[in-house]
C-alpha cells in the first residue's frame, strides 16, 4: 500500500526521469543530444527562477548575470588557475550565492517595477564587466580551451555521458524544487507572494526568505552556466545579455508561473521552438515569442500547465450549453 501511495505521488517525476534518461539509448545523434543538453541547462535556470518569481513573487530581469558568473568562474579558474573543474563549479556557485546575498539585501526591499529596474541594472553591470575586464575575461573574444568534466576515467565530453550527468543533476534540482514547494518554506514563500504584510504578521521573516530564495536561484543559475561552458568549451559575454534574461523570464511565464512543472514545459518549448524556426528565418524568432506570449497570457493566464484546466472548463461549458438546448425553450410568458 505504501509503495502504491509513493508511486501515485511521484508518478509524473518517475515517468519524466525514465523518458529523459533513456533518450541516449534511442539516438546517438550529436545534434539531438546537444539540444537536450542545452535544454537541461535552461531548465536548471528556469527551476531557480520559478522559485524566485512564481513562489516568492520577486521579479528578476538580470538573471543572466548569475549564469555568467558560473560560466566565467569555471572558465577562468580552469584555464588560468588550472583548478579542477568540479571545484571551479563549486566555488563559482558559492560566489554567485554570495553576490546574490549582497545585492538581495538592498534590492529586494523594492517592489514592482522598481525591483525590475534594479535587477535589470545588476545584469547590465555584470555584462559590462565581462566585456571591459579584458585582463580577466578576454573581453569580447571570450575564453576557449575550457576542459570537459571528468570523473576518474569517465570523460563527460562525450555527448551521451554528458547527457546522463547533466540530466541527473537536473532531476535532483527538480526533486529539490518539488519538495521545497510542498514544505514549510514553500508555504511561507507563497504567503509572502500573496500578502507580505499578512505573512509578516504570521511570523514569516520575509526579508530573510527573499534573500534565501534569491541565493538558491543564483546557485541553480551558476551551476547551469558551469555545465554549459564545460560542454561547449567556450564562453563569451554575448551569451549573457538582457535579451537572455528576458527569454528566461518568458520561459517561466509561458510554462506556468508558480508551478514547478511549468518550468519544465516552458524550457522544452523555448529550446525546441527556436531550433525549428531556424529552418525558416531566425529573424522571426522574437516575433513568434512575442505573439505566443500574448496568446498564452490571454487564453492561458496560468501558462502551459493550465491547458488541461482550460480544456475541462471548455467541455463543461459545451456540456451545459447542450443540456440547455436539449431542454428546449422555456414556457412562454403569460401562459
Amino acid at each position: 500500500m505504501a509503495a502504491l501511495v509513493f508511486l501515485r505521488r511521484h508518478l509524473a517525476f518517475l515517468a519524466f526521469s525514465v523518458v529523459i534518461l533513456s533518450a541516449p539509448l534511442f539516438t546517438g545523434n550529436i545534434y539531438y543530444l546537444s539540444i537536450l543538453a542545452f535544454m537541461a541547462t535552461r531548465l536548471m535556470i528556469a527551476l531557480g527562477l520559478n522559485l524566485l518569481m512564481g513562489q516568492a513573487g520577486q521579479i528578476s530581469l538580470g538573471h543572466a548575470a548569475f549564469v555568467g558568473i558560473g560560466a566565467y568562474g569555471s572558465a577562468i579558474m580552469t584555464t588560468r588557475w588550472n583548478m579542477d573543474p568540479w571545484l571551479a563549479m563549486l566555488f563559482s556557485a558559492v560566489f554567485a550565492a554570495a553576490v546574490a546575498g549582497l545585492i538581495g539585501v538592498p534590492t529586494l526591499k523594492l517592489k514592482g517595477h522598481y525591483l525590475a529596474m534594479a535587477t535589470l541594472g545588476f545584469g547590465e553591470i555584470v555584462h559590462i564587466l565581462l566585456v571591459q575586464f579584458k585582463w580577466l575575461t578576454n573581453g569580447t573574444d571570450g575564453i576557449g580551451g575550457i576542459p570537459s568534466l571528468a570523473i576518474g576515467g569517465i570523460d563527460f565530453g562525450d555527448p551521451q555521458m554528458f547527457h546522463w550527468l547533466v540530466w541527473g543533476v537536473v532531476l535532483l534540482m527538480l526533486r529539490i524544487s518539488l519538495n521545497l514547494v510542498d514544505s514549510r518554506v514553500g508555504r511561507s514563500l507563497r504567503a509572502l507572494h500573496r500578502a507580505e504584510v499578512a505573512a509578516m504578521s504570521l511570523g514569516v521573516n520575509t526579508s530573510f526568505r527573499k534573500v534565501q530564495v534569491l541565493m538558491v536561484s543564483a546557485v541553480f543559475a551558476s551551476i547551469a552556466g558551469s555545465f554549459f561552458v564545460h560542454y561547449v568549451q567556450y564562453v563569451s559575454p554575448v551569451s549573457f545579455t538582457l535579451t537572455f534574461s528576458v527569454i528566461l523570464v518568458t520561459t517561466v511565464v509561458i510554462g506556468g508561473l508558480g508551478n514547478v512543472w511549468g518550468a519544465v514545459w516552458g524550457s522544452v518549448l523555448m529550446v525546441l521552438l527556436p531550433e525549428y524556426l531556424k529552418r525558416y528565418n531566425q529573424d522571426y524568432t522574437l516575433l513568434v515569442f512575442g505573439v505566443m506570449l500574448i496568446v498564452i497570457m490571454i487564453f492561458l493566464p496560468g501558462g502551459l500547465v493550465s491547458f488541461k484546466t482550460l480544456v475541462a472548463k471548455t467541455r463543461e461549458r459545451l456540456g451545459g450549453a447542450r443540456t440547455a438546448s436539449a431542454a428546449g425553450p422555456g414556457p412562454a410568458r403569460g401562459s
